[in-house]
């Protein structure tokens, strides 16, 4: 790099991101207002879902790129292997309202595939030993079924594929360690059990994520997935306030109601409807509730 020219995109880098973060703890102190991360929603869950499932799995290459094709293909970041590994973090980290340092954190230990009676799977039960509200653990199960209506919301499927491209890595064994695991190359993973996938790591994969799908990654932070994750089990699912505290393991001991509605509520989010639209007579429907059949706005 010479003085006066940049090479990169800086909102990759670490550095730039820890000192963002240093900085921001800085004015907290002064009194600032906090900002918080935008909410990661439905749509560009599902936009990074097709892309992802896009690509072709890998064709026996050892997943190595040389510096100068990273330099001429930055898009070239990562084949369909990690990709899929990603696609795993930010589905469970959603629906379990998990910040994505927690969800790094889970053990195949910690995963439990439950089959029906015809040998399908039926669901997915995942035990978290520790939380950053439950540091000595206590913490009541999350239990994830299919969802055949999105199936870029289906927990099921993208653990079933994850599963099974760690089972073949580890030489068709059952998978043991971090269910998510460090970066090697483009396209391979380390095979250590121990060996996870850092938060820096992680977060560098998924701006480049993003940027694949032309989104800015700048807003986006380490509860994105748990404030997405709120408001789409509010908006979207319709649930109640009461149970998704619940779910997330806030009701025993959530002593300041008002950081749920922080998740639920941020300038710093997209807007929903356009503000001349609330009483638009001619405002587009909701999606088609498979269930009852409602798309109104009322349901």
């Amino acid at each position: 790099m010479h003085p006066g020219s940049f090479k990169g995109n800086p909102s990759l880098s670490v550095t730039v991101s820890q000192y963002m973060v240093s900085l921001r703890r800085r004015k907290v102190r002064q009194g600032e207002v906090v900002t918080s991360a935008r909410a990661i929603d439905e749509e560009t869950i599902k936009v990074l879902y097709y892309f992802n499932n896009g690509y072709p799995p890998p064709d026996g290459l050892d997943g190595l790129t040389s510096r100068k094709r990273k330099a001429e293909h930055p898009e070239d970041w990562a084949g369909y292997t990690i990709r899929m590994m990603l696609q795993v973090l930010y589905i469970t980290s959603m629906l379990c309202l998990l910040r994505y340092d927690e969800a790094l954190g889970i053990s195949w230990s910690d995963v439990f595939f439950e089959r029906a009676e015809d040998g399908s799977w039926h669901r997915l039960r995942l035990e978290l030993p520790v939380r950053k509200t439950h540091q000595n653990g206590g913490i009541s199960p999350f239990y994830l079924y299919p969802n055949k209506e999105r199936p870029w919301m289906c927990p099921i499927r993208a653990w079933a594929t994850w599963w099974t491209i760690v089972r073949v890595a580890s030489g068709n064994t059952i998978p043991q360690g971090y269910v998510f695991r460090k970066k090697m190359g483009t396209d391979k993973f380390s095979i250590l059990p121990g060996d996870a996938m850092s938060s820096d790591s992680f977060l560098e994969c998924f701006r480049s994520n993003l940027l694949d799908v032309r989104i800015d990654p700048r807003p986006y932070g380490t509860h994105s997935f748990r404030r997405g994750g709120c408001q789409y089990l509010a908006i979207t699912l319709r649930w109640p306030l009461r149970d998704i505290c619940s779910w997330a393991g806030w009701a025993e001991n959530f002593d300041n109601p008002g950081t749920l509605f922080k998740y639920l509520l941020s300038w710093n989010d997209a807007p929903r409807v356009q503000r001349e639209d609330y009483f638009n007579p001619k405002r587009a429907a909701e999606k088609r509730c498979s269930v009852c059949g409602r798309s109104c706005h009322c349901a």
